[in-house]
C-alpha cells in the first residue's frame, strides 16, 4: 500500500504541470480541436462514428468515446485533457506494479519496473501529448488483460478467459498496437507464471497454451488487418516519401539500439525524430551483430535467468508493429513507441540487480544508492522534459533545438506561426523547411499563403508556380492554383487569374473561399452576372459569411437587379447588427428599391450606432423629403 500511494503521489506531483498546458497543433487539433465529431460529445450519432471511422488513419473507438468524454464535461479547457491522460497513466503504473507483485511474488523489482514505467523521461511524450490518449488508455487494458491472465493461469476457467478477452478487446478499440500483447502472454507462461515444463520442448501442455492463446491472436490479426486498411484509406502507409525497404530495414536496427540508449540515457528528446536520407552501411550491420549478440547472451543464461529472455524478447517483440517495416508517418523513431516495449528492459534490469544482491549480500548498499539516484535523476530528467510540452511553440523549438534537417518541424511551426498572424516568422520557418526538402509540397505552399500575408504576390507566385511543377494531388492541387489566382489577382493580373480561380471552383466546388475569390475575379472584369452567380454559390455554402452576402450584393446592383441586392444587404445587417455602415448600405438598398419607410428606419438605426455618420444623415433627409413629396402628391 505504501508502494502504491508513494508511486501515484510522485506521478501526479511530477505531472501536475500540464494542468496548465494548451493544446499543441501537432495533431492536437484532428483529435479534439477541429473535430467536430468530438466537440458533438457524448452523442448516439458520435458513438456511431466512433466505431466507423477511419479518422486520423487509425481505428480506435474507445479513445474516441473519451475525448468526447473530455470534451463533454471540460469543453476546450486543455488542463482537464491533459490531467485525464496523467490519470489514466498513474493508474496504469500501479496496475504494473500489482500485476507484477502478483505474478512473480516479488515486491521491490516490481515496485522498480512500474516506477520506470511511470517516470521515466521516455514516456513523457505519451502521457503529456492529449492526442496520444491511445497510448495510455491501451496500455491501461494491456496490464488488466494481463491481471485477468494471471488470475486464469492460477485457477483456469471460461469465465476468467472472457474476462481476458474482453480486456484485449477493450484494447484493441483503443490502440492496436497491443496486438503483440498475445505473444507476450506465451512469454509469461514461461516466466514468472512456469506454465511451460523446463526444459522447453513442445508436448500436449505447450501444444494447450498456444490453442488458448489462438482467438486472441485472430482478434489481433484482425485488427492488423483492419488498422493497415485504415491507415492505407488515410494516407499515412509509406511509401510516403519512397522510403526503400531496405533503408527501413537499417532504420528499424539502428532504432532498437537507439531506444535502448535513451533509456539509459534520455537526453535530446524531440517530438518528432526526421526519418535519414541514408544511413552508413557499417551502422545498420553493427546494430544487428549488436542486437544478436544480446540474444545470443540471454539465450545461454535462459535456464538460470529466464526473466532476461522474457525480457528481452518483450521488448524486440512489442516493437515489431511500429519498427518501421511497415512505415507510417515520417519519424524515423518515436519516444512514444517505448512506452510498453521498455517494460521488457526494465524486467530486465530490475530482476538483474536483485539477483545482484541476492548473490553479493556487501553489494546491497552500493545497488540500492545506485538504483536510487538513477530513479532521482529520472523524476527530475521528467519534470523537465514535461516542460516542453506547455505550448506548440516551446514544443517545436526545442525539437528543431535538439534535432537537424528537421523540415517538418519547420513547416509545423510555421503553420503556427501563421495562425498568430505572425507571418515574418512563418515565412523563414517555411523557407528553411523548404532548403531542407524543396520537394516538400506543404511547405512550399505554406511558405506562398505567408509571402501573401506578407503582401508580396509576386513571390508568392512563384512559389505558388514551382509547387504545380512537384505535380500536387488531391486538395494540394486545388490549394495551388487557388493559391497561384490568388496572388495574380493581387498584381492585377485579373485575366491571368480567372483560369486559375476557375479551375480551383471546379476541383474544389463544395468551397465557399473559391467560388468567393473566383466571384471576386469576375465582378473585376465587368462580368457582373457571372460574379453575382459565383457569390450567390459562395453564400449557399457559408451562409455566416457577411462579405460574401455583402459582394453578391454589391454585384447584385450593378446587374440592375436592385431588389434581389436589398435582400443580401438585409442579411449583411442580420449578421453585423451593431454595424452603422452595414445598416447604411441597406437603407440605400432600400431606398433605390422605393421602400422609403423601411430605408428611413435603417438609416435612423445607423445613426443611432454613429452619431456623426454624415452621409447617413444626408440620405435620411433627403429619403424624408421623397417621402414626404410622394404622400403630397
Amino acid at each position: 500500500m505504501w508502494i502504491c500511494l508513494l508511486l501515484a503521489a510522485v506521478t501526479l506531483l511530477v505531472y501536475s504541470q500540464v494542468r496548465r498546458f494548451d493544446f499543441v497543433n501537432y495533431d492536437d487539433p484532428q483529435y479534439v480541436g477541429k473535430n467536430l465529431h468530438v466537440q458533438g460529445g457524448l452523442t448516439a450519432g458520435g458513438l456511431a462514428w466512433a466505431f466507423t471511422s477511419f479518422e486520423a488513419a487509425n481505428w480506435f473507438p474507445l479513445t474516441w468515446i473519451t475525448h468526447m468524454a473530455d470534451y463533454q464535461f471540460f469543453g476546450m479547457e486543455s488542463g482537464w485533457h491533459h490531467l485525464t491522460n496523467v490519470w489514466l497513466h498513474t493508474l496504469s503504473a500501479l496496475l504494473l506494479f500489482a500485476v507484477l507483485k502478483r505474478m512473480t511474488g516479488v515486491r521491490w523489482p516490481s515496485a522498480l519496473v512500474a516506477f520506470l514505467f511511470a517516470l521515466h523521461p521516455l514516456h513523457v511524450e505519451s502521457v503529456a501529448w492529449v492526442a496520444e490518449r491511445k497510448d495510455v488508455l491501451s496500455a491501461l487494458f494491456w496490464f488488466l488483460t494481463l491481471w485477468f491472465y494471471a488470475r486464469y493461469a492460477e485457477r483456469p476457467g471460461a469465465g476468467r478467459y472472457l474476462a481476458v478477452v474482453l480486456a484485449f478487446c477493450l484494447g484493441l478499440m483503443a490502440k492496436p498496437m497491443i496486438v503483440t500483447l498475445p505473444f507476450v502472454l506465451l512469454l509469461l507462461d514461461v516466466w514468472p507464471l512456469g506454465r511451460v515444463p523446463r526444459p522447453l520442448r513442445w508436448n500436449a501442455a505447450s501444444s494447450k497454451l498456444l490453442l488458448e492463446k489462438l482467438p486472441l491472436f485472430a482478434l489481433a490479426a484482425g485488427a492488423s488487418v483492419l488498422t493497415f486498411l485504415a491507415q492505407r484509406y488515410g494516407g499515412a502507409v509509406a511509401p510516403l516519401a519512397g522510403i526503400p525497404l531496405a533503408l527501413r530495414l537499417e532504420n528499424g536496427l539502428v532504432s532498437y539500439l537507439v531506444y535502448i540508449r535513451d533509456m539509459f540515457w534520455p537526453a535530446g528528446l524531440a517530438v518528432l525524430y526526421p526519418f535519414p536520407r541514408s544511413l552508413p552501411a557499417f551502422a545498420a550491420a553493427a546494430a544487428g551483430l549488436v542486437l544478436a549478440g544480446i540474444s545470443l547472451a540471454v539465450a545461454r543464461q535462459f535456464r538460470a535467468r529466464p526473466y532476461l529472455a522474457v525480457g528481452w524478447c518483450w521488448y524486440l517483440g512489442t516493437l515489431v508493429p511500429v519498427i518501421g517495416l511497415v512505415q507510417v508517418g515520417n519519424q524515423s523513431h518515436a519516444d512514444r513507441y517505448t512506452y510498453v516495449p521498455m517494460i521488457g528492459l526494465s524486467i530486465m534490469l530490475a530482476w538483474g540487480a536483485s539477483e545482484l544482491v541476492g548473490r553479493r549480500p556487501r553489494a546491497r548498499n552500493a545497488v540500492v544508492a545506485a538504483l536510487a539516484a538513477a530513479c532521482f535523476v529520472c523524476v527530475a530528467v521528467t519534470w523537465f522534459q514535461i516542460q516542453y510540452w506547455a505550448d506548440t511553440e516551446t514544443l517545436l523549438r526545442h525539437t528543431l533545438d535538439v534535432t537537424s534537417d528537421n523540415f517538418i518541424t519547420h513547416h509545423n511551426l510555421a503553420d503556427y506561426y501563421l495562425q498568430q498572424n505572425r507571418n515574418e516568422a512563418a515565412r523563414q520557418e517555411e523557407a528553411e523547411a523548404v532548403r531542407i526538402n524543396p520537394a516538400y509540397l506543404e511547405a512550399r505552399l505554406n511558405l506562398a499563403l505567408a509571402l501573401r500575408a506578407l503582401e508580396r504576390p509576386a513571390d508568392a507566385e512563384a512559389e505558388y508556380r514551382r509547387a504545380l511543377e512537384l505535380q500536387p494531388e488531391g486538395n494540394q492541387i486545388y490549394l495551388a492554383h487557388a493559391g497561384l489566382g490568388a496572388a495574380l489577382a493581387a498584381q492585377h493580373r485579373t485575366a491571368e487569374a480567372l483560369p486559375e480561380l476557375t479551375l480551383a471552383a471546379r476541383l474544389n466546388p463544395d468551397s465557399a473561399e473559391a467560388h468567393f475569390n473566383l466571384g471576386t475575379a469576375l465582378a473585376a472584369l465587368g462580368r457582373n452576372q457571372d460574379a453575382a452567380s459565383e457569390f450567390a454559390l459562395a453564400v449557399r455554402l457559408e451562409p455566416s459569411d457577411a462579405e460574401a452576402h455583402y459582394r453578391l450584393a454589391v454585384t447584385l446592383n450593378a446587374a440592375g437587379r436592385p431588389h434581389e441586392a436589398a435582400g443580401e444587404y438585409a442579411a449583411v445587417a442580420q449578421l453585423q447588427p451593431g454595424d452603422p455602415v452595414a445598416q447604411y448600405n441597406l437603407a440605400v438598398a432600400l431606398a433605390r428599391a422605393g421602400s422609403l419607410d423601411e430605408a428611413i428606419a435603417h438609416f435612423t438605426e445607423a445613426l443611432r450606432l454613429k452619431p456623426d455618420f454624415v452621409a447617413a444623415r444626408q440620405d435620411l433627409d433627403m429619403a424624408v423629403r421623397q417621402r414626404n413629396a410622394s404622400a403630397k402628391r
